[in-house]
């Protein structure tokens, strides 16, 4: 077992793991990958496919911010939210920022995906990408806002946190399956990389990574889409998180064809 796991309980509600399981498995798409931001924390990799998106809402700035400086080479404005930092790390050109974190309700320094946008939209009815890192905060946040709204988003480069948690408690299932299920009829994932940092936990024989990056794409922008194997992860673009230790591998059950 790798110094960086841990054992945990058996899966909850198999038939609702399964659900997340079947969001989690990527999908080649036909489309190539391009890297935005650092070789390291803060760099994701999406499709190249950001021609017509008026703006990227970036909720959990912390001490990074080479994602947006990237989009904004590209003409792509960012708004971005940390009530943990008094402003971003980096100054990005046409950058909005406020202190506030994001969260499924508005109250006290923590204000809703729909309040922000509702705010701030600099092109109704244009679509806008989302890079979401806030802790495990994602699920609630993500479930609480209207379909209509998520529709808005081409592409979801998203941290999923806690997920050992999330196949084997309840609490920490529900509001997870309550996300997937707002996004699964519209989105697709496209590329999913563990956080090496973070570590994995044993259930039931399979390291499941703690923290995956994941990149969601919407159904619309895609034509025919084949499941990413084994053999092709980590992608060329990918970087370990921490050079100083060793690639966390997939689980199997997020690789390959259903079943």
């Amino acid at each position: 077992m790798p110094a960086s796991s841990t054992k945990d309980r058996t899966l909850h509600a198999p038939e609702q793991v399964a659900v997340i399981d079947r969001f989690l498995r990527p999908q080649a798409v036909g489309m190539p990958l391009i890297r935005l931001g650092d070789f390291g924390d803060g760099g994701y990799l999406v499709p190249e496919d950001l021609r017509g998106i008026a703006a990227c809402y970036s909720p959990g700035v912390s001490e990074q911010a080479t994602f947006e400086m990237d989009l904004a080479k590209r003409g792509i404005r960012s708004f971005m939210a940390d009530a943990s930092v008094e402003k971003p790390p980096l100054d990005v050109p046409g950058a909005d920022f406020v202190p506030k974190f994001l969260g499924p309700r508005d109250e006290g320094d923590t204000m809703s995906l729909l309040r922000w946008v509702e705010d701030t939209d600099p092109a109704p009815g244009e679509d806008l990408i989302l890079q979401m890192d806030i802790e495990g905060a994602e699920y609630a946040t993500l479930a609480a806002a209207p379909r209509e709204l998520l529709r808005r988003f081409r592409m979801i480069v998203i941290e999923w946190h806690h997920l050992p948690s999330v196949l084997t408690k309840p609490r920490f299932q529900n509001p997870a399956l309550a996300a997937v299920e707002k996004l699964k009829d519209d989105f697709v994932t496209v590329h999913l990389h563990a956080n090496n940092v973070s570590g994995s936990v044993e259930i039931e024989g399979e390291e499941i990574p703690r923290v995956v990056e994941a990149t969601l794409l919407r159904r619309d922008r895609i034509g025919e889409m084949r499941p990413v194997e084994a053999k092709e992860l980590p992608h060329p673009l990918d970087c370990r998180h921490n050079p100083r230790r060793p690639w966390l591998s997939l689980p199997q059950r997020w690789l390959g064809a259903d079943g």
